[in-house]
């Protein structure tokens, strides 16, 4: 960009569910006071976004942008006005396409809440050189999936660097506990992501492996997650989790753009943590079955938690980490919201300040959280978002 733009980030997709909750954030933790960050509402109605402005509390002068991704020449305005394109209009698949193109004919930097890792692959094939070239840093995956599970992989192999002096070769993620729900976003990415398939079969080969995500790099055979198992670390059964299929080709590529920190042979999954004996491996077996995107009281888009059920969310997940001499650490993150919404709500909002203000040495292309960003976002999470990294052991 040749002048300062004139916004540090602009929501895109402020009149949604989710992208309402990230302007509500912005509002109430930055305003738009003379030293906060300068930030604007956008999406495809006036009106609409004037009744959300006044709904969330936001300031009368609170900048508004009408874009809509049918309008190439709206996007691409949008885009040429901002440091960083926040964008929670999904599924990505059908209306991501015109917002990364813009973002990289442009050099500005982008983030989102994507987890459908058909696409994002074929964003990294088409715009991987040519943001490298514009200097545009575009980042998927900026809500809980897959932040607390790139960061928390990423912060216990500095601990194991630190401890041992080489990192572990295998992690698992387990998740102690979590309260939330799903939204009617996530199931519509899903029921897209069928579609893309119906159409396309090859994307079954980049969907099915860890390593979807690194273009030309296989590494070793990954730890089967999708039935339940006794894990003897914690000494509990484990049930496959939903999250995990984008959570671990996130953590892939961010080993793979960090020049294979962890090693080439890494392995690493996640699951979720039931209890020891019979009750806990028939809760596994349960979890297995079950579809939290099914029935008919499955969400629609543009729904998802009351505030009550968002405040009261949390979610606790365990790091364990293990070089190849036998050496182990753990390390735990939390956070004080429901996933998928109040955590994640806030966690995007600061990965685009942390592009935006946070002085990032990286130069562009199509990044993760933790191999851009690490520990200047692992700060901003926990001075300001509610998440800890604490190391257990």
């Amino acid at each position: 960009m040749s002048e300062a733009p004139e916004f540090d980030v602009i929501i895109y997709g402020s009149t949604g569910y989710t992208g309402r909750l990230v302007a509500e954030y912005m509002a109430q933790q930055y305003g738009v006071s003379d030293d906060a960050p300068k930030w604007a509402m956008a999406g495809r109605s006036l009106e609409k976004l004037e009744e959300v402005r006044d709904l969330i509390g936001a300031p009368k002068d609170t900048p508004l942008v009408v874009a809509d991704s049918d309008d190439a020449a709206s996007i691409d305005m949008m885009a040429s006005r901002t440091k960083v394109v926040l964008t929670t209009v999904g599924p990505y698949q059908l209306y991501g396409d015109e917002v990364v193109a813009a973002c990289v004919k442009h050099g500005t930097h982008y983030v989102d809440l994507c987890g459908e890792p058909g696409w994002m692959r074929a964003m990294i094939d088409q715009h991987q050189k040519a943001a490298e070239e514009s200097g545009a840093q575009i980042c998927f995956s900026c809500g809980f999936d897959s932040i607390p599970f790139d960061l928390g992989v990423l912060m216990l192999q500095k601990e194991m660097q630190k401890r041992f002096g080489k990192p572990a070769t295998r992690i698992k993620g387990r998740v102690r506990a979590m309260e939330g729900t799903f939204s009617g976003g996530t199931a519509a990415s899903l029921k897209e992501t069928m579609k893309a398939i119906a159409k396309n079969p090859a994307l079954v080969k980049i969907l099915a492996s860890s390593f979807g995500l690194t273009p030309g790099f296989k590494g070793a055979d990954q730890p089967n997650m999708l039935i339940p198992k006794y894990d003897k670390t914690i000494d509990s059964w484990v049930a496959p989790f939903i999250m995990a299929p984008i959570n671990t080709k996130n953590v892939h590529r961010t080993n793979f753009l960090l020049d294979f920190a962890y090693g080439e042979d890494f392995k690493y999954d996640e699951m979720v943590v039931t209890s020891p004996g019979d009750l806990g491996k028939q809760a596994a077996e349960m979890v297995a079955k079950a579809n939290p995107f099914g029935g008919d009281d499955a969400p629609k888009p543009g729904e998802g938690p009351t505030k009550e059920q968002r405040e009261n969310g949390y979610y606790d997940l365990l790091f364990l980490g293990e070089t190849a001499d036998g050496e182990t650490a753990s390390l735990c993150v939390k956070g004080d919201k429901d996933p998928g919404y109040g955590s994640t709500s806030k966690m995007i909002a600061e990965a685009a300040l942390c592009i935006a203000q946070d002085d990032i040495k990286h130069g562009g292309g199509i990044w993760t959280p933790g191999a851009l960003m690490g520990k200047k976002l692992v700060k901003r999470l926990e001075d300001k978002a509610g998440l800890s990294f604490v190391v257990e052991s």
